[in-house]
């Protein structure tokens, strides 16, 4: 089995390398082609991932990296990486995807008439300044392959780069997935 970790608009980070070698991960999937980035905020990496990537480019590639797989994987995304999951979560061609984890994946929100193919667990944050978290899950809820769980956390609660990056979330949801990865 393998895991894939699909990042959030920073990239590829020490922290995302840390993480990576934490979950026994053996591909990460970036915007930016493996580049650090170096990025100083939030503001100035969303703005470049939407000004020279884009969400459904990301999701090409996030696509044309499943098809090179071999084996059962897990897949873990986060931000617009959980979000790049979710939209490639209609196809499962080979049938190697065994399941996902995705960590606040707000661009859902615009695409909740797919239906996954393959088990997806969605963690959503406390609240999202955008929209309605409980809302967007009421909307999920019921749909096949789809498991929900909201923490007490923000939105980037996992990145150590993002200013809502907190140490207890970040322990618990590494011990988490530790656990069940095995």
């Amino acid at each position: 089995m393998s895991i894939i970790i699909v990042s959030d608009v920073f990239g590829i980070t020490p922290a995302l390398l840390t993480l990576k070698h934490e979950l026994g991960a053996t591909i990460v999937i970036d915007p930016y082609q493996g580049k650090n980035m170096g990025f100083t905020n939030e503001a100035e990496a969303y703005s470049y991932f939407v000004t020279s990537v884009g969400l459904d480019s990301y999701v090409a590639e996030v696509l044309k990296v499943l098809t090179g797989i071999d084996c059962q994987t897990t897949l873990i995304g986060f931000s617009v990486g959980a979000s790049a999951i979710w939209k490639a979560s209609e196809s499962n061609e080979k049938n190697m995807i065994k399941d996902a984890v995705c960590f606040y994946g707000s661009q859902i929100r615009n695409f909740t008439q797919i239906a996954p193919c393959f088990n997806i667990k969605l963690v959503f944050p406390k609240s999202e300044a955008h929209f309605d978290v409980v809302e967007l899950m009421e909307k999920l809820k019921n749909k096949p392959n789809v498991k929900i769980t909201q923490v007490d956390y923000l939105h980037g609660f996992m990145n150590f780069h993002s200013t809502n990056f907190d140490r207890v979330g970040y322990k618990d949801s590494v011990d988490l997935l530790q656990s069940t990865l095995v």
